[in-house]
């Protein structure tokens, strides 16, 4: 075996595969793929084959269009379409709301009735089935044979697979991958792919990566030969846990199960092309749920049960990108549906390894998005688990998960939970999304909306929303992502990754986004001076490690010395914001306050030293006040008894989002992210063209769509997100992100469009078109 290659993949599966071919289609030639024993013999085998393209995430959908439309080249593709069931009236929301997103990607999903379903799927029972959807362009595919025929594709490109080759090590120098090492020998190296599936924990630990990855025993059966049908569409029943595909005169059918069985970390060594033990007694949930809809089977004759490990993460979404390991890269934890993305995945793959960044925005499966909790194991055991037995279930607005919780807490969270807090969680952290007591005071009727944005809805969120406009709210922002960039190189390095002027006057704040090299926005944050070589970046909860990762990134390609530093844990955040705040701190300190809009300034509040921040996320005067976390609890309290007197609320974060909504202020994520440019999100007073940064050349300052916001006529119809924009009757774009405005009384949507202020829209709310303006 050579003793070199540029780029090395470890996983010989339906992953490592299409990784491989679509290196090659970018002129790739010195790949190598590894695997331990032959291809397909870690999860691809025995993978059930169903392939459905439509998600709740835009990115995932598109990845999925086109791995159709790769599969449609090959010999192993059958496109028999896809029919979702509803067997209740909530899940006929769901569906509705699906078929509103199918159309801002172009995909002729459509609502079917009961009886058309049973036409097409004559082996089912109708009863209990309240509606349902059709996607004509779905269909199932052999994982094997697919594997096999992206390898070709790789081979003829000019890749090299070697099978039957053991990874025994990976050698990291100096923070980057050098050298493969097997049973077979060394090989030197610039990348390496972790394309290992249920293996890819492991493989990782060899780089001192954690990849949080649990294999889960999933079932399935394959029925004996029993009806005369041909061309079924694959069938998948969500209420009742089950799906169902062709398999000659028989059928696939299987589930999710609410008692998991998660699986063994390390896998053995001796695993391969191996299937775990039959499960009868776990599996009768499924078999019982499935024979209520297809009446035939609890007659038919199984001719084989899967029960084969497959690789969750915690999130139910994909482990891709770069590691914090330089040149060390993971295309993993498929989750069960990696066979409907594989052409995608290889895709977003080759275009990261060559091009350094993918051309869509993948933040939501990039393996850095998992905070430092998820070193442990136990931590993503439990998570892992409730998502797996809560795969089918409907993810209504605002939902929270409950494993693992609390984790992460604020040094005020026990103040909050005696005074009635109600509490979300984002990345560990336990965060305000509202007191509930603050609902004491009368609320409109015409401010709860309607449907499915009722279910996260609460009067306490108005009564916050109104004091902070009002008198002064008091937030808990500790959960805020804080990095700290410090040293001779700092400013240099901050200004060539910052759009916006960043190096200027100690005791300067400034906000800023962080480009890519398309102009798309890859961070968006404040950056505070705190001396010549300090200096301080705040940024959203979730996107800490993001962020951390991408300024070390681009440190390491400059060369730079800069030391980048993530000290979330180190400081509290305790922002003051509404017309009284200057009364409520000045009673507080003897410093003086007149601090302009954008400074920085240390204080001491009553007996607690803090860094202000004149800054603001609601559109109020105010400050966000910093302090170590042994004087958290302190400065809370502090602020909080000398509010009282001035009619302070303390609010959540439920609050924070109304607020931030009718400011028109963006959130990254979803109104910002890599495919968005500041010109286009109305940004484009921070960036700062007479300078040089990352992505200035890709720049343009008359785009043709921006993000503009619109106001609903009809002021309980708020939406969730995702929901398609229509402008002259066409699908002109989406949702970003929207809500309710309680100091302007309106349902407010912000979504890119090509329309000018005052233009007529059309917003599809769960099947339904609701008029509004453009602002």
């Amino acid at each position: 075996m050579s003793d070199s290659a540029r780029i090395v993949i470890i996983g010989g599966g339906v992953g490592g595969a299409s990784v491989a071919y679509h290196l090659t289609e970018l002129g790739e030639r010195d790949v190598l793929v590894l695997d331990r024993d032959e291809l397909t013999s870690g999860s691809t085998f025995h993978s059930a084959g169903l392939v459905g393209q439509l998600r709740a995430d835009p990115t995932l959908t598109r990845m999925n269009q086109y791995s159709v439309e790769l599969y449609r080249k090959l010999d192993v593709w059958t496109e028999c379409g896809g029919i979702k069931l509803a067997s209740s009236p909530e899940r006929m929301e769901e569906i509705r709301r699906q078929i509103g997103w199918a159309r801002t990607y172009g995909l002729p999903l459509e609502e079917i009735s009961v009886a058309e379903a049973a036409k097409l799927f004559p082996l089912m029972d109708p009863e209990g089935v309240v509606g349902a959807a059709y996607l004509p362009t779905d269909g199932q595919i052999d994982p094997s044979q697919l594997c096999y025929a992206l390898a070709g594709l790789a081979r003829e490109g000019g890749a090299t697979i070697r099978t039957h080759t053991r990874v025994l090590g990976i050698d990291v120098e100096r923070g980057r991958v050098r050298r493969v090492r097997t049973d077979r020998g060394d090989i030197d190296c610039e990348v390496v792919v972790n394309c290992g599936g249920m293996f890819a924990p492991e493989i990782g630990r060899m780089a001192g990566v954690r990849v949080p990855i649990i294999p889960m025993s999933h079932q399935y059966v394959v029925t004996e030969g029993f009806h005369e049908h041909t061309g079924l569409p694959t069938l998948r029943d969500p209420d009742l846990l089950v799906y169902y595909r062709q398999d000659v005169q028989g059928l696939v059918m299987g589930g999710y199960e609410r008692t998991s069985a998660p699986w063994l970390d390390p896998v053995p060594a001796d695993f391969n092309g191996r299937l775990l033990p039959e499960d009868w007694d776990r599996f009768t949930e499924i078999s019982d749920n499935a024979a209520i809809r297809v009446p035939t089977l609890a007659d038919v004759g199984i001719r084989k049960m899967i029960n084969g490990p497959e690789a969750f993460t915690p999130d139910n979404e994909f482990c891709l990108g770069e590691t914090e390991v330089g040149g060390f890269y993971v295309a993993a934890g498929f989750c069960a549906h990696g066979i409907a993305g594989a052409g995608g995945i290889g895709m977003v793959m080759a275009e990261w390894i060559v091009e350094g960044e993918p051309s869509m925005d993948l933040w939501h499966m990039d393996v850095r998005r998992f905070g430092r909790q998820y070193r442990s194991p136990s931590y993503t055991r439990k998570r892992v688990v409730e998502n797996y037995e809560t795969y089918y279930d409907i993810r209504y607005p605002g939902h929270e998960r409950a494993a693992g919780r609390p984790l992460r807490t604020s040094p005020a969270y026990a103040w909050h939970a005696g005074h009635g807090a109600v509490f979300g969680e984002k990345s560990g952290w336990e965060r305000v999304n509202y007191y509930a007591p603050n609902a004491a005071e009368p609320y409109r009727k015409e401010e709860e909306p309607r449907g499915w944005a009722a279910r996260g809805w609460h009067p306490a969120i108005g009564a916050e929303h109104r004091a902070t406009r009002t008198s002064a709210g008091l937030f808990d922002e500790s959960s805020f992502a804080k990095i700290e960039v410090s040293g001779p190189d700092a400013a240099g390095l901050l200004e060539w990754v910052c759009a916006n002027r960043v190096a200027r006057e100690p005791g300067q704040v400034t906000y800023t986004q962080a480009l890519n090299r398309r102009g798309g926005i890859e961070c968006d944050f404040t950056v505070t001076r705190r001396g010549e070589e300090d200096f301080l970046i705040v940024t959203g909860t979730a996107f800490g490690s993001h962020d951390l990762g991408w300024l070390r990134k681009q440190a390491r390609l400059r060369g730079s010395g800069a030391r980048i530093a993530d000290v979330t844990g180190q400081y509290s955040c305790f922002a003051l914001w509404g017309p009284k705040a200057r009364d409520i701190l000045a009673t507080l300190t003897a410093d003086p306050l007149d601090a302009p809009f954008m400074s920085a300034r240390e204080l001491t509040v009553g007996d607690v030293p803090v860094l202000a921040l004149r800054v603001t996320f609601v559109g109020e005067f105010g400050w966000e006040l910093y302090c170590s976390t042994e004087y958290g609890r302190a400065l809370w309290d502090t602020l909080w008894a000398a509010g009282e007197l001035h009619g302070l609320m303390a609010c959540g974060y439920k609050a924070i989002d109304s607020l931030r909504l009718e400011k028109g202020y963006r959130v990254w994520g979803a109104d910002l992210g890599p495919e968005t440019t500041p010109y286009e999100a109305g940004l484009g007073f921070c960036v700062k063209m007479d300078k040089e940064f990352l992505g200035r050349a890709a720049l343009d300052p008359s785009p043709p769509r921006r993000l503009r916001r619109i106001t609903l006529d009809d002021p309980r119809a708020v939406v969730l997100g995702n929901e398609p924009v229509r402008v002259g009757g066409q699908v002109e774009g989406r949702v970003t992100s929207g809500g309710y405005g309680y100091t302007l009384g309106a349902s407010l949507a912000y979504a890119y469009l090509n329309a000018e202020p005052g233009t007529a829209v059309e917003v599809e709310l769960f099947g339904e078109r609701v008029t509004g303006t453009v602002g």
